[in-house]
């Protein structure tokens, strides 16, 4: 024979039954919703109203690169590295990618400017490098800028 207070292994009740009795059980009506409270969950009846998120802002990576650009065009003409091969060599990358790099030095300098400027806003970046390789070929800086604002 079982006693009152104890429950079998098997995970019944002692009644036969398969659920958990418990004196703190609340039941509520109505819809819930569970929002966030800093750190924690917590419940509440109204829905929270809508914030409208700002999207992120971040330098484009376009930016990025061209101020990388500058940095290694900068160690290059300081001496820290004897040639592109031993830069490429030093950063890990092909030589083929150290070239596209530099290559944007040779933008115009207004080109350069505008892009030092530009945003990615929400994850959208808003030119790609690639893009600008095709302005870079042109050696003239009144032809790259037609088709920079064109």
């Amino acid at each position: 024979m079982m006693s009152d207070d104890s429950l079998p292994m098997d995970g019944s009740d002692a009644h036969g039954g398969h659920g958990v009795q418990s004196s703190a059980t609340r039941v509520f009506t109505g819809r819930l919703r569970r929002v966030r409270d800093g750190r924690r969950w917590t419940f509440m009846e109204q829905a929270p109203e809508p914030t409208a998120a700002k999207p992120s802002r971040r330098p484009a990576r376009v930016a990025q690169m061209l101020a990388l650009a500058h940095r290694l065009q900068a160690a290059l003409d300081h001496g820290e590295y004897k040639d592109q091969a031993e830069l490429s060599r030093h950063l890990g990358l092909t030589g083929a990618r150290v070239t596209q790099l530099l290559d944007l030095t040779l933008l115009a300098p207004n080109i350069q400017e505008g892009i030092l400027f530009l945003e990615a806003v929400g994850g959208v970046e808003p030119n790609s490098e690639h893009a600008l390789r095709a302005i870079v070929r042109l050696r003239q800086w009144c032809e790259q800028r037609h088709v920079w604002r064109g």
